[in-house]
């Protein structure tokens, strides 16, 4: 879509796409319009034939919404895919905020082209800010499938989302749906949006996610952002690039947070599987694992930490942190330990991906899932924190981590998916042939028997397979200067 008309002369930004009954697809985006004022337009495919859809058509009547009274005309954007109500009315909500409080705000409308605003907000929390990328969403608390954005009922609860651009973080919360009201409440306000859970702890922004109606499922696509210099990015020519898709379901078993995990078709691309079990790591060891060229791998790994020394260890006051630790060189009796991914031969580069377990002094034991990036890279222009946070693990659970990485990519996958990871490298030395792959604890008091699988990956093929030109769906991401309008072709990419 080009910003060519006056309504989006400064930018064509985030929008959704609402697949109707008889097959119609309608698109509303943010426009910036000659006078940057935050507005909504309709678009439909010129072709909708076309499995890819590349044109498309903008309504004439457009803007079919502008910031209503209250609402400053830069605080309005991000329109979701709209869902259907009881009263026979598709109902959408747009991402603003009034002072220091993000809100949702709500319009139903008949035809996409006149909107009703209703009285108040779907949902607000004080101090976060502006709301972008706002996402709402139903999840099933019963089924392994994902559901239609309309779908309601006993057995569902709905899913709040906004990108906060003010720490430019994607938070969620879960909670119920009014649909008679139009309001959410959140089942835990110490879990609000923007105070509470995160998509991702890691360099993860501008997030949307999709009904797959071919495969049942809800699909998350975000964007990972550059966090080296701009002279370095004009210099390599690109910047940012989206996430591997994940499906997103409600974790049945903590009954606090959803699951993400990397979409089916990734192991499509999986080559060379190569096995490593039992293996046991004593305190302060680093162990290579000989899979060949470690820049593209797929991990799987489980880990059983030492009984004995889990019950001998003292309760301590302390806080374990991810973000203001000390990274995978801080030894505590009972972590870190994990993998090294993303390393060469003598490991002067490393991205470590472990887990690290405290015991309060009222005898309980926190789980913390954490990437540290403080010697990913030899390069000095590149941020360098250490990311993670806390991750729930229940009774008879091993510690589980998945990895996906791609030369300077790691996305890390804790406890099925409960805490999520995504951090952009720069390595300088351990790249192709010579990244390398190891295993490592550096508690100070427990050994550490691990479990891994790990494949090397293929490229994608960048082509349209056969029975992918009849199956699509879009999502629309945001860069928050720029738009992405992504074809989702399962089948195409893999």
């Amino acid at each position: 879509m080009v910003a060519d008309q006056w309504y989006d002369q400064n930018g064509v930004w985030t929008g959704s796409a609402t697949i109707l009954p008889d097959g119609q697809l309608v698109m509303l985006y943010t426009g910036s319009t000659n006078a940057t004022v935050q507005v909504q337009n309709l678009a439909y495919p010129a072709d909708p034939s076309d499995p890819l859809l590349i044109e498309w058509v903008k309504y004439p009547g457009n803007p079919v919404l502008v910031p209503p009274p209250g609402i400053h005309f830069k605080d309005f954007r991000d329109p979701t895919t709209a869902w259907y109500t009881s009263e026979g009315k598709w109902r959408i909500t747009i991402g603003s905020k009034v002072n220091k409080t993000g809100i949702s705000l709500v319009y139903d409308t008949v035809d996409f082209k006149s909107y009703e605003l209703l009285d108040g907000v779907l949902h607000g929390v004080p101090g976060t800010g502006m709301w972008e990328c706002v996402d709402f969403y139903p999840v099933s608390r019963t089924d392994e499938n994902g559901l239609d954005t309309s779908d309601d009922g006993s057995g569902v609860k709905h899913v709040v989302k906004a990108s906060l651009d003010d720490d430019r973080n994607d938070y969620y919360a879960l909670g119920a749906y009014d649909g008679v009201r139009g309001k959410w409440i959140p089942d835990d306000p110490t879990l609000d949006v923007g105070i509470g859970l995160r998509y991702d702890y890691g360099n993860f922004y501008a997030s949307k996610t999709f009904y797959d109606q071919e495969k049942r499922r809800r699909v998350l696509w975000g964007w990972i952002t550059e966090t080296d210099s701009e002279a370095a990015d004009i210099a390599k020519g690109w910047a940012s690039l989206q996430a591997i898709p994940r499906t997103v379901l409600y974790d049945k078993k903590t009954g606090t947070n959803l699951l993400q995990w990397p979409v089916e078709e990734v192991e499509k691309l999986r080559l060379n599987g190569k096995s490593f079990d039992g293996v046991e790591v004593k305190p302060g060891s680093v162990i290579p694992l000989d899979v060949g060229s470690a820049a593209q791998l797929d991990i799987v790994a489980e880990f059983e930490i030492d009984k004995e020394a889990k019950e001998m260890v003292n309760g301590t006051d302390a806080e374990y942190v991810c973000s203001t630790s000390g990274g995978a060189a801080e030894r505590g009796a009972l972590g870190p330990f994990g993998l090294l991914v993303l390393a060469d031969n003598d490991q002067s580069e490393q991205t470590p991906v472990y887990f690290y377990i405290a015991k309060g002094t009222d005898g309980n034991f926190k789980t913390s899932f954490c990437s540290d990036l403080s010697r990913s890279s030899k390069a000095t222009d590149v941020r360098k924190g250490v990311y993670g946070s806390t991750v729930p693990v229940l009774e008879g659970e091993k510690l589980s981590m998945r990895i996906l990485v791609d030369h300077s990519i790691v996305e890390s996958f804790g406890q099925g998916g409960r805490t999520c990871i995504t951090s952009r490298v720069y390595p300088t030395n351990s790249v192709y042939e010579h990244a390398r792959l190891f295993l490592f604890n550096n508690a100070t008091d427990a050994k550490v028997k691990a479990s891994i699988r790990a494949w090397q990956m293929n490229s994608a093929n960048m082509y349209p397979s056969n029975d992918s030109m009849n199956k699509f769906n879009f999502v629309v991401l945001k860069s928050c200067s720029a738009i992405f309008i992504v074809a989702i072709l399962f089948g195409f990419f893999f």
